[in-house]
This record gives C-alpha cells, sequence and structure tokens, in this order.
C-alpha cells in the first residue's frame, strides 16, 4: 500500500505493510489526513524520531477490521483517529484525564513493514498510510455525514486548539486574550475563545496574510509582527494592564517569555508550541508573584470521547468551524508540494486525500 514514509528523508512508498490485528485493536483505511507541524518536526529534528518511520497523526476513515475484544467500534464506523493510546484503566484515566495515562507516551510502536524491514508509527497514529492500525480507545465513532476531510482535523489541530481553551484555561465569558501564532493550532484558540465569549481576541503572526483567517476563526484585533513591529506595545494599546489569557502556539522561547510578560496580573500563560528538545525559557520571578500562571498543556489536554462527539455537535451546529480549517487536499504523493505550501504560510490546514 502507499504511504509517507521518513527515512531521514520523505519518501512516499508503496511497499508498505501493516501487520495483523491485536485482540484490542481496529484496522482503519484512512481516508483523510491532515499536515500538521509535528509532522515537519521530525522531518527537521525539532521532535527526534527513529527510521524508519510512517509519518502523520491527525485523520480519519472507515473502520475495516476490529479485534476479537473490541466492542466500541465495528465494521463500517467512521471514526477520527486520535493519538492517544490510553489504556482506559488506570487512574488516570479512571479520573478522566487520558492524557496523563502513561501508556499515551515514550512507547515506540512499530505496526509497519516497509520494504519487508519493520517500521515505527508516529505518534501511534501513522495515518499518512492507505491503512493503519490503532488500539480500539484511539478510534472515535462520529456522523458519516461529516466529511472526512474536515472530520480529521478534528483529531489534533482542533483537539489541542480548541482543547486548550475549554479544557485547560477554562477562561470566563468577557476575558481578554492574545494568541501567537495563527497556524492550525492558532486559529482552533481562536474558535475556542469565541466560543467561550471572550474579548477582546488579538491574534499576532508574523505573516500579515494570515489576518483574514484569524477574523473569520474569532479574531477581533490582528497583529502584523513583522516590518518593525513592537507587537508588546500594539497589544498593550488594546489592553493597558495586559491579557487575561496568552496561548504560544509557535514554540519560541521569547515568544514564551512575551506572553508572560503580557499577561495582567491573574493571568495565565498556555504553552502549545513545541520547541527543540531541551529548550529552555526565561521569565522574571518577581512578575509572578502577582497570581500569574504558566499552564503547560498536552492535546488539548483532551478527552477524546468525550470532546471529539461535542465538536461534531457544534460542528453540526454551525458553531464550530471545520470545512474551513482545508485549506487545499493533496494526494500523497504531492507531499512535498504539500509542505511548500504550508511553509510559504498561505494555508490553514493541507489535507493529504488516500482514497
Amino acid at each position: 500500500m502507499r504511504a509517507v514514509v521518513w527515512t531521514g528523508q520523505i519518501e512516499v512508498r508503496d511497499d508498505v505493510e501493516v501487520r495483523d490485528l491485536r485482540s484490542n485493536e481496529v484496522r482503519v483505511r484512512v481516508h483523510a489526513a491532515g499536515l500538521c507541524h509535528s509532522d515537519v518536526s521530525v522531518v527537521n529534528g525539532t521532535i527526534p524520531f527513529p527510521t524508519p518511520a510512517v509519518l502523520g497523526h491527525e485523520g480519519a476513515g472507515v473502520v475495516e477490521a476490529v479485534g476479537d475484544s473490541v466492542r466500541k467500534v465495528k465494521v463500517g464506523d467512521h471514526v477520527v483517529l486520535t493519538t492517544l493510546g490510553n489504556c482506559g484503566q488506570c487512574d488516570a484515566c479512571d479520573r478522566g484525564q487520558p492524557t496523563h495515562c502513561r501508556d499515551t507516551s515514550g512507547k515506540l510502536r512499530a505496526p509497519f513493514t516497509v520494504g519487508g524491514d519493520k517500521a515505527f508509527q508516529f505518534a501511534n497514529a501513522g495515518v499518512f498510510a492507505e491503512t493503519t492500525v490503532v488500539n480500539e480507545t484511539q478510534a472515535v465513532v462520529i456522523d458519516p455525514e461529516v466529511p472526512l476531510a474536515s472530520a480529521s482535523l478534528i483529531g489534533c489541530a482542533v483537539l489541542t486548539g480548541t482543547g486548550a481553551v475549554l479544557n485547560r484555561a477554562k477562561p470566563r465569558p468577557g476575558s481578554s486574550a492574545l494568541v501567537i501564532g495563527i497556524g492550525g493550532i492558532g486559529l482552533n484558540v481562536l474558535q475556542g475563545l469565541a466560543l467561550s465569549q471572550c474579548g477582546p481576541i488579538i491574534a499576532v503572526d508574523a505573516n500579515p496574510a494570515k489576518e483574514a483567517a484569524a477574523r473569520q476563526f474569532g479574531a477581533t484585533h490582528f497583529i502584523a509582527a513583522s516590518h518593525g513591529v513592537d507587537t508588546a506595545a500594539a497589544v498593550k494599546e488594546i489592553c493597558p494592564l495586559g491579557v487575561d489569557y496568552a496561548f504560544e502556539c509557535v514554540g519560541h522561547p521569547g515568544l514564551i517569555r512575551q506572553c508572560i510578560d503580557l499577561l495582567d496580573w491573574g493571568g495565565s500563560c498556555v504553552l502549545l508550541g513545541v520547541p527543540k528538545l531541551g529548550s529552555e525559557a526565561s521569565f522574571v520571578v518577581q512578575s509572578m508573584y502577582n497570581d500569574k500562571s504558566i499552564l503547560g498543556c498536552r492535546y488539548g489536554a483532551a478527552r477524546p470521547h468525550h470532546d471529539i462527539p461535542l465538536f461534531v455537535d457544534l460542528y453540526k451546529a454551525g458553531k464550530l468551524k471545520l470545512d474551513e480549517l482545508v485549506s487545499a487536499t493533496f494526494a500523497p504523493e504531492d507531499v512535498q508540494a504539500a509542505l511548500d505550501a504550508m511553509h510559504g504560510g498561505g494555508l490553514n490546514r493541507a489535507v493529504l486525500d488516500f482514497t
């Protein structure tokens, strides 16, 4: 079958196979997969990952087969896939915090072969392939009327961005907010803030072409952080005392510091961007005594089996934008063109079409 494989370089291969199911697993025919900066981070070395590996972690498709012990998913179901391979049995899972499950990180699954050699599965998903195998807990059934290209983006961009607002920050209506970095995650932070009735909502990006999308997804103000613009001063013109919430969606230590510095008393900075492994950021300790907080956030503190149906319902009610996230679709063979378009900054999200 076809798959996009990282071997030290990006390759589109047709000699990829996936192993037989285990009792708690589901085999999914992937229809659509979003291209996320986390995949790019593997390619550029920000996220170290062994090779060969089938890339992709944001996808949706149709169930082809289920293991003997699978009960919640059946053949023919349309599903959104999540990166969480949580066990469903530990204390963290039992208290409704699957992102804290130790089974969700640090374990490398290798259900694929490439040219007969074992190949890893990026982020427990490996959805840049015509077919993948995941744990039952990773496949969330959705309404088949939802377009799979749009649904695929729920699995990372929406869960991470909108989830960070609703599950981690939990802002009160009327809270002011700053979002730095208006890519797929940042856009979903914006619509999470809009759903939470926040305002003003300030979007910041170095690319001025991002303004239209930022406003479409909920920003009330846009600052183009380029051409000598003093971002801090521009934010203070809108919120002289600082903002209640700041979301860093780039993964740059300097921008993390800027978010912290722009907080009002009692404000919270939420970290969503992924810097290079081992990166450190600094802040002035004295400023934190005004009840400021720095919040790490993994995968939007998501509860996928609660959040994904909620987001689907919001989409069907016209309250959550999914179709608008899909700027362009590409064949897997054109993955480099999709990457080039992403780096050009003109896309909300690129989707690979495996149908």
